[in-house]
């Protein structure tokens, strides 16, 4: 049984949210449903009210995910992930952390950053922080490598820490940043990826377990359909999203295996940004 009102949130970054209202407004059309895009709060709180069956459907990091599937009972399910269109994505559905410097910075591969001010966007957060902590760890980097640690909040909020010159680095997702220079092309010449770590399993969408299995089903069905949607098609362009594709919990393992490896390298954040 469908809901009387689809509740749909993102708890992706801020540049990702008109992506998702589309999506939503395009799901509701498809189910014959009105949505209702829960945007009034932080994104923990949205977090919180998709962990809390108070959402239906929601996107989210695959970290997040991952640790959710861990329980007994996880509150949520897979539905599908974006496959966005640059060549770097081979069509997959997958993404990548551009570890990002100004351009003038003097450093030309992580091992240079020693002793460097660098921001996370969140402590939960896979393409910020984890993969992070993976690449030094992988890359027998000593504890205490950086100076400082700074949590930002956002992913965008730590680039224009970078451009202000106040932190020398930050790990930055790969769609949020070429949203970012697609809607600003001249931030390009400021800005430099001193490395790229991934390809890592793309945030999912995901629904709540408390609904009925048939009406899971049915979401699922309509975002795999949504690319051929002709009222979509200039959202999927603006977004750069080729469409979705139907993934299982086993795609996320390279976030479980990297958060391991993660886990053997802490990196304390000393102070917000």
């Amino acid at each position: 049984m469908l809901p009387a009102v689809l509740r749909v949130v993102s708890c992706m970054a801020d540049n990702a949210e008109p992506f998702a209202r589309d999506v939503a407004a395009a799901l509701g059309r498809t189910l014959q449903l009105p949505v209702e895009f829960v945007a009034d709060r932080p994104w923990p709180e949205r977090e919180r009210a998709l962990h809390d069956g108070e959402v239906h459907v929601g996107w989210l990091c695959g970290l997040p995910y991952v640790q959710e599937a861990a329980r007994a009972r996880p509150r949520f399910e897979l539905l599908a992930a974006p496959v966005m269109r640059g060549a770097r994505y081979a069509a997959r559905p997958v993404y990548f952390s551009d570890l990002v410097v100004r351009d003038d910075h003097p450093a030309r591969c992580l091992a240079h950053l020693q002793g460097a001010t660098v921001a996370i966007n969140e402590p939960n957060s896979h393409s910020g922080y984890g993969v992070l902590r993976h690449a030094l760890a992988r890359a027998g980097l000593p504890h205490g490598f950086f100076g400082t640690v700074v949590e930002s909040g956002a992913h965008q909020r730590s680039l224009e820490l970078i451009e202000a010159g106040k932190v020398d680095a930050a790990a930055i997702d790969s769609t949020v940043l070429e949203t970012e220079l697609r809607a600003a092309p001249t931030r390009r010449a400021g800005l430099r990826s001193l490395a790229t770590f991934g390809p890592s399993p793309i945030p999912p969408w995901v629904a709540a377990s408390r609904l009925p299995r048939a009406t899971r089903a049915a979401l699922r069905t309509a975002l795999l359909a949504l690319p051929f949607d002709t009222a979509a098609e200039a959202a999927f362009e603006r977004a750069q999203v080729l469409g979705f594709a139907q993934v299982d919990d086993a795609w996320y393992d390279p976030i479980r295996e990297m958060a391991r490896t993660a886990a053997t390298y802490p990196l304390p954040v000393a102070r917000a940004a």
